[in-house]
């Protein structure tokens, strides 16, 4: 098993303990960010370009890749994004496989240090779907931070097929789903979400 054969929340909850809360607005009250122009730009260029070719790798490079580096330039570099890695943590448990995104809370660029937020991108633009993945992530760097004694309560995670994004978070064994999803069209409020999460 790996990370994207975990396509079951309920299942992903009864493996792990995990408690699930569904109910909550979790980033109401978080600011937009101003974004830059070139950002502006890209995303003018490129969504309708990504939308249109509708792979998941399109979407990857041409959507999520420049909202996360804009994300970077905002923390003036202090994390570090990986993508397409090997995040192998517990075989035995299925906690394995490629993921997608990971933005650790560390500006080294050559290994992983302090996982943060797991993003997924959903598989056939089916959020549900991705929501168990990312919980399964999300559980793996809860796992390497302890091992690796990083002192972050909460992992974050984030799945998205591009257009729409959807935010998590786990603390301990409750696993918070937000209700709202946000459209590219917010994308300052998605930034400002994910700058929330990585300070």
């Amino acid at each position: 098993m790996s990370y994207s054969e975990f396509t079951n929340l309920t299942l992903v909850k009864k493996q792990f303990n995990l408690t699930l809360d569904e109910t909550r607005n979790l980033f109401t009250t978080v600011p937009e960010v101003t974004i830059s122009q070139m950002l502006t730009e890209i995303l003018s260029e490129n969504v309708p370009l990504a939308l249109a070719i509708a792979t998941e790798k399109a979407r990857s490079e041409l959507i999520i890749a420049p909202i996360l580096v804009e994300l970077r330039k905002l923390v003036h570099h202090q994390i570090s994004l990986f993508s397409g890695v090997e995040f192998t943590i517990d075989e035995e448990k299925g906690l394995k496989g490629i993921c997608d995104f990971i933005i650790t809370r560390s500006p080294e660029m050559f290994t992983i240090n302090a996982p943060v937020i797991m993003l997924v991108e959903a598989k056939n633009e089916n959020i549900k779907y991705g929501l168990s993945q990312c919980l399964a992530e999300m559980i793996a760097a809860r796992e390497f931070n302890q091992r690796e004694e990083s002192d972050i309560g909460k992992v974050y995670g984030v799945v998205t097929t591009g257009n729409l994004w959807k935010f998590l978070i786990l603390e301990e064994k409750l696993a918070m789903i937000d209700l709202p999803e946000y459209h590219i069209s917010q994308v300052g409020k998605i930034l400002g979400v994910l700058l929330q999460m990585v300070s």
